[in-house]
């Protein structure tokens, strides 16, 4: 207990590490329908009105699962609030700090030399050595993106349903301010300058808040009273340009990616499949090139869900480490937002920037100058969940388990065999929390696609009893988290990101009225749940790629060369207040699975094409 009690003075509101029951699992599920086209409306609308088809539905679903281990939670008092608290000394990411998240990049880089060298994707501090060697301007970038997403051309943007809103006026002050910083010699940070995408779920100065719906205020007087949100301001400061709103699922509550009201975006790397949800547009931005950094927000997997099916990196920090306000948060209990990004560095250097704590919050400031910084003596303990990691599909599990070997082999680190009890029941509680939480938020209103009217009426079915039981267990899983880090300091819990390889659009009438599959959903959500709904940090890396649907060898593990390849992402979720452990860890791995990465079809070269309106421009003037 000496130890147990050390850590919790190191944190507030740190759980008691108290190992969960061990308890047979359950593999008893019903299948839930698939609902796509004028089918998915009708059960909409029947659904809305008929309480004993609710009340099947939500039994179907399994939400009343947690009354058979209701014994295990009868003297559980309910934790509502998976929020921990790091105090001031409680890791080196913690130290008060204005260092640079990393180190500067030489300004001798080239395009040429950039070019020749072919990474996967330009990062930040690509960019950031460009805009200092004067070879790109932060002008000349945004003017190269925009084509691309605006929809208010004809034809629209070839990018532009990743998109929802883009103030073009807005998007070119901040980058013509941010070209002069550059040529005075005073960039604000190394964000200065850098395109960032921004889900549509933040409020920004300018723009409305659409959530992804159409039944949001969007009229004028409504946009007149949005100020920045927190991690908006933040951006700002450090010179970041705004390029726009991202699309995102309708209010954040599905992971397919689908949004028939404003579009969906399709998969960069195969358009017959979702990019993953909730924050779809900001993960296609990333992986298609066209910004080397986004902004998601993570209830259910939001974040790390799309990041593993477009093969990028994403980060879902700590609960409350980043301050929705003066906003809401209208999943409170398990909603973040967060970082997506190209790389590792540019994921830190992201992080370190809107991680800085509102004056209203508790948390310490974050040293951005520690979070990729190299620690010999820290531990590299990979922790594996093995019942709950053979869940996943053959190819997915071959895939991650090929990377922890050899981070094994080749990093230094050492896998131990852990248990977490109530895995299946706690993925019912976790999605029964979250639909409970938006039915208190959004209103009943046939404006709603049907997809999330569905989940909205599921949400209004459950019951007190079950709610409490719910948050009973989020206590008990909490605490077992706390005595397996107590076990192994410093560990990181390692399984694949999803149980499945990727989500198949499977009928064209699914991208006009979306698609309700419970089924796909919750695989998707398998295994990102526990670090929403215990609070806890989790990250996806790249991991390679499974043959698409349709092919003789579907399901298989694919190479860099095969068409149509769908990724597959590896996660690790961190103790509370680890975000600079999960980094370190993270980059351990890019450095092994860079070799596996590659470019989507429709990857957009923005460095090449803002170094043409550079010549382009410097034609203009010598022809004067």
């Amino acid at each position: 207990m000496g130890g147990s009690t050390a850590i919790q003075k190191r944190f507030l509101l740190y759980p008691a590490a108290i190992r969960g029951p061990s308890v047979p699992v359950e593999n008893k599920e019903k299948r839930n329908p698939v609902l796509s086209g004028w089918v998915l409306v009708v059960c909409a609308f029947l659904l809305e009105r008929l309480g004993f088809l609710r009340e099947f539905a939500w039994r179907n679903a399994g939400f009343g699962s947690l009354t058979r281990i209701s014994e295990f939670l009868e003297n559980v008092e309910p934790r509502f609030d998976p929020t921990v608290i790091p105090l001031e000394d409680t890791q080196p990411e913690s130290v008060v700090s204005t260092e640079e998240p990393s180190p500067s990049p030489p300004p001798s880089l080239s395009i040429a030399t950039l070019v020749e060298s072919a990474p996967v994707r330009y990062s930040v501090a690509h960019y950031r050595s460009l805009f200092i060697s004067g070879e790109l301007t932060p002008l000349a970038v945004a003017n190269a993106i925009l084509p691309f997403i605006r929809r208010d051309t004809s034809p629209p943007g070839e990018h532009s349903t990743a998109w929802i809103n883009v103030r073009v006026d807005l998007v070119l002050k901040a980058a013509e301010a941010s070209t002069l910083r550059y040529k005075e010699g005073r960039p604000l940070s190394p964000l200065d300058g850098i395109p960032v995408a921004v889900k549509d779920e933040y409020d920004v100065e300018g723009y409305p808040t659409t959530l992804g719906s159409a039944i949001v205020p969007t009229d004028e007087e409504t946009v007149k009273d949005i100020v920045d949100s927190w991690c908006i301001e933040k951006l700002k400061e450090a010179g970041a340009i705004i390029m726009g709103k991202t699309n995102m699922v309708e209010f954040g509550m599905d992971t397919s990616g689908s949004n028939p009201i404003f579009g969906t975006p399709r998969n960069p790397y195969n358009e017959k499949y979702y990019t993953g949800g909730s924050s779809s547009g900001s993960a296609y931005a990333v992986s298609a090139g066209l910004v080397p950094i986004a902004m998601g927000s993570d209830a259910g997997g939001s974040i790390r869900i799309p990041s593993s099916f477009c093969s990028v990196y994403g980060l879902k920090p700590t609960h409350n480490r980043l301050s929705y306000l003066p906003a809401v948060n209208h999943a409170s209990t398990c909603a973040v937002q967060g970082p997506i990004a190209a790389d590792i560095s540019s994921l830190a250097a992201l992080y370190g920037v809107v991680s800085q704590p509102h004056p209203a919050t508790s948390f310490p400031k974050v040293n951005p100058s520690t979070l990729m910084s190299e620690d010999s003596n820290r531990p590299k303990i990979i922790g594996i969940p093995e019942t709950w990691f053979n869940r996943a599909s053959p190819a997915v599990q071959k895939l991650c388990r090929r990377l922890i070997k050899r981070l094994e082999a080749e990093k230094g680190y050492k896998v131990v065999p852990i248990e977490i009890p109530f895995l299946k029941e706690g993925q019912k509680a976790h999605a029964l929390t979250m639909l409970t939480d938006a039915a208190t938020a959004a209103p009943l209103d046939g404006g709603i696609s049907p997809t999330i009217r569905i989940l909205l009426a599921l949400g209004r079915t459950t019951r007190a009893t079950d709610f409490l039981l719910a948050q009973k267990l989020r206590r008990v899983l909490m605490q077992h988290l706390a005595w397996l880090w107590r076990a192994h300091p410093g560990m990181v819990v390692v399984t694949p990101t999803t149980l499945c390889a990727g989500w198949p659009i499977r009928e064209p009438n699914e991208l006009r009225h979306g698609v309700s599959d419970g089924d796909t959903t919750q695989e998707t959500m398998g295994y990102v749940w526990l670090a929403n709904f215990c609070g806890a940090p989790g990250v996806t890396v790249p991991a390679g790629f499974v043959v698409p649907e349709g092919r003789p060898d579907q399901g298989e593990v694919a190479d860099v060369e095969t068409p149509g390849k769908v990724p597959v992402g590896l996660m690790a979720v961190g103790e509370w207040a680890g975000e600079a452990a999960l980094l370190r860890f993270a980059a351990d791995a890019e450095g092994l699975c860079r070799e596996h990465e590659c470019r989507p079809p429709g990857w957009v070269d923005i460095v090449e094409l803002a170094r043409r309106e550079i010549e382009k421009s410097k034609n203009v003037e010598s022809a004067k």
